[in-house]
């Protein structure tokens, strides 16, 4: 009985053990082999599982970019080296797309046609005798104008571009508004084209050799600059590009934005030179032009003449003498602690003005009321660099200004009651101090500076309404 019992058990584990596990059969592992290949799976199935692998392919990168990164994100992409093929590309790139947007282009023909069409097909207001066009000469204009230049002159005659200008009560526009955008939005263009070939690094930026080279270029387009003395070209292209520098680039990064530059009225102030100096220009906007030849031969002699030493930089003795002495001790001290840190020669009293430092102030006592002259000057007049002026601060820097007015002859002043008046000019947010934001919103933070380091200055603020008066005289004379 029992042995009949145990037969039965050896009998059922002897089969148990005979019968192969199901995932060693043949026809499972077929079957698996088949639906692993996606053959077997319909079309929803098999884009699902492509989907499936294409994540895993992407989360699988991403882990292993994190791993070699480390727990701070990529921000910075390597420039491709010098002869690359990577850096052969990009260079062909940009030249084939400078090259391509240059002929989209109008040029000087182009203009004359345009400015043709556009005279040929106007009306002339009989009020005014001005030639304006409305709406439907706009469209036929720009119908002509497009058979004879070509598909590219297209662009100017967009409805959004008529309703720029300003339009008379019959819904007019004069076409000599229209024709000088058209030259100008060409003029910038060509002007976006030139800089960018000079930007090396295609970053958006000029450095200051890249903006010399550009200005080197355009000087035998000028008319003004067309004689300029061969020696005397390097030094211009210098003294020109860093008024672009100090008004692009204000946080002296050592590079200008382009599309700011393009803004910039220094642009503007440049291309002026385009009129012809013996009959459209007089002496005297020559010699404001910053860019003209008369104005850079002049800082050039400014800073020969203040170089006794002839070292190449100005020490503050030497400083002293710009505008003839006028300017005040504390300011020229403080223009060597704010502005000539990175000129150093040597070490404490030794610290002397470079050239472009010498620009920089040039250009900053020039442009008193723009926002970058300003700036750098409240640097100065911030004696404890707080970022603000209290009355104190107002009084020591206008004492330096009455001891030179006093000896100048001039009646004697209350320096308390300048300060006063500083304070109505200015009429601060915080009643207690004067911070950069309230000279610039006053409009007359130029005038205040002036009155703070320059007795000149003060002498003109005090004597405004005289020279007012002189300056109506002549014209009502004429």
């Amino acid at each position: 009985m029992y042995s009949g019992s145990s037969d039965g058990e050896s009998h059922e584990a002897a089969t148990q053990r005979k019968i192969p596990p199901v995932s060693s059969m043949l026809w499972v592992r077929n079957l698996r082999r088949y639906i692993g290949s996606g053959a077997g799976l319909g079309s929803e199935a098999l884009m699902e599982l492509e989907t499936k692998r294409i994540l895993l392919d992407i989360f699988k990168e991403k882990q292993q970019k994190s791993a070699e990164a480390g727990t701070i994100p990529s921000f910075y992409k390597k420039k491709p080296e010098e002869g690359s093929i990577s850096h052969r590309v990009q260079k062909l790139a940009k030249y084939r797309f400078l090259k391509k947007q240059s002929d989209l282009l109008l040029n000087a023909d182009d203009l004359d046609a345009m400015w043709v069409c556009l005279r040929e097909n106007c009306v002339i207001d009989d009020a005014t005798g001005a030639e304006k066009m409305n709406y439907e000469d706009f469209c036929h204009i720009a119908s002509v104008c497009t058979e004879q230049i070509g598909p590219k002159c297209r662009r100017f005659f967009s409805p959004s571009n008529f309703m720029k200008f300003e339009k008379d009560e019959s819904g007019r526009i004069a076409i000599l508004p229209f024709y000088l955008y058209v030259m100008r939005t060409v003029s910038l263009t060509q002007a976006r084209i030139d800089m960018s070939e000079l930007d090396e690094d295609s970053d958006g930026f000029l450095q200051p050799h890249e903006m010399e080279a550009y200005i080197r270029g355009l000087i035998p387009n000028l008319a003004q600059l067309r004689d300029m003395p061969a020696a005397f070209v390097q030094m211009y292209c210098r003294i020109a590009a860093h008024k672009f520098s100090f008004f692009c680039d204000p946080h002296r990064r050592g590079k200008a934005c382009i599309k700011k530059v393009l803004l910039s009225n220094c642009l503007q102030e440049l291309m002026e030179l385009h009129q012809e100096s013996e009959e459209e220009v007089t002496d005297t906007e020559q010699a404001e032009n910053w860019f003209s030849l008369t104005s850079a031969q002049r800082i050039c002699d400014m800073f020969l003449a203040l170089d006794k030493d002839m070292n190449g930089t100005l020490s503050k003795q030497e400083l002293k003498e710009y505008a003839d002495g006028t300017l005040t001790e504390i300011f020229i001290e403080r223009v060597f602690d704010e502005h000539v840190r990175r000129c150093k020669i040597g070490a404490g009293s030794n610290r002397e003005m470079d050239f472009d430092s010498f620009l920089d102030f040039v250009l900053a006592l020039e442009n008193k009321d723009t926002p970058e002259g300003l700036t750098y000057l409240f640097r100065c007049l911030d004696l404890n660099g707080r970022g603000f002026l209290t009355t104190a601060d107002i009084h020591s820097l206008f004492r330096d200004v009455h001891q030179k007015w006093i000896e100048g002859g001039n009646y004697e002043l209350c320096i308390e009651d300048v300060r006063d008046e500083i304070w109505d000019m200015v009429k601060p947010a915080d009643p207690l101090r004067i911070m950069l934001a309230d000279l610039l919103a006053c409009k007359q933070g130029g005038t205040v500076a002036s009155m703070l380091i320059d007795v000149r200055g003060f002498w003109a603020h005090d004597n405004r309404e005289n020279l007012l008066q002189e300056e109506e005289e002549p014209e009502e004379d004429s």
